[in-house]
């Protein structure tokens, strides 16, 4: 089993029980709990919200297939951390370099909103992924649940620490959590999210990496 991940994973019945209808409807569709993607020895963590229904669930690899993922790779290919500026499947060849994605919730949920009880019932695989970075790694949360989960999974007070599209907030052995908002469809269509306010938490999220080296 992959730090961080169970392929088998069924705790959530609601969300197994959604998966299942989705497989009837697209039964050439993943419809299991998607496996984090990227380097294994990555400094950068990027954390996502959930699987989308045409993208993460339909292809495997996250991010992948859907409009979110369009901003995504292209940012992480412009910034060095991607070898290719599109993901179009998971097996394009495209590679991540000191970087890895994965998400707050594993499995695609109703109407992309999972529910409390879901995001608490995942955050274990979280802890284990964020137990397993080195000192001086960069965790970058897209949107608020991502970064609720975050710091949930390192046992700190959200109170202690607001989310805020661009914040830098300091958590244990070194690690620097930084936000950002959600590169969904919703928000950059209506430009909340940019593509220079998303490059630009990336380019703070390499020059955090090499200070850190």
């Amino acid at each position: 089993m992959t730090a961080g991940f169970d392929p088998n994973c069924r705790v959530c019945p609601r969300l197994a029980d959604f998966l299942l209808e989705v497989k009837v409807q697209h039964p050439d569709y993943h419809c299991r709990p998607v496996a984090p993607f990227g380097d294994p020895a990555a400094r950068l963590l990027i954390v996502g919200l959930a699987p989308g229904m045409h993208g993460a669930n339909a292809t495997g690899r996250p991010f992948t297939g859907d409009h979110a993922g369009i901003l995504l790779y292209e940012t992480l290919y412009e910034c060095g951390f991607s070898s290719a500026p599109v993901s179009s499947h998971a097996d394009d060849g495209l590679q991540l370099k000191n970087c890895r994605i994965t998400n707050a919730v594993k499995c695609l949920p109703p109407q992309n909103k999972p529910v409390g009880s879901e995001v608490k019932s995942c955050n274990a695989f979280l802890q284990q992924e964020l137990q397993a970075l080195s000192e001086g790694s960069v965790v970058l949360a897209l949107g608020g649940i991502a970064h609720r989960a975050v710091i949930t999974a390192m046992g700190r007070r959200q109170v202690d620490f607001p989310f805020e599209h661009g914040a830098e907030h300091d958590l244990d052995a070194g690690m620097t959590l930084l936000d950002s908002y959600h590169c969904s469809r919703y928000n950059t269509q209506t430009k909340r999210l940019t593509p220079l306010m998303f490059r630009q938490v990336f380019e703070k999220a390499g020059t955090l990496l090499r200070q850190q080296a």
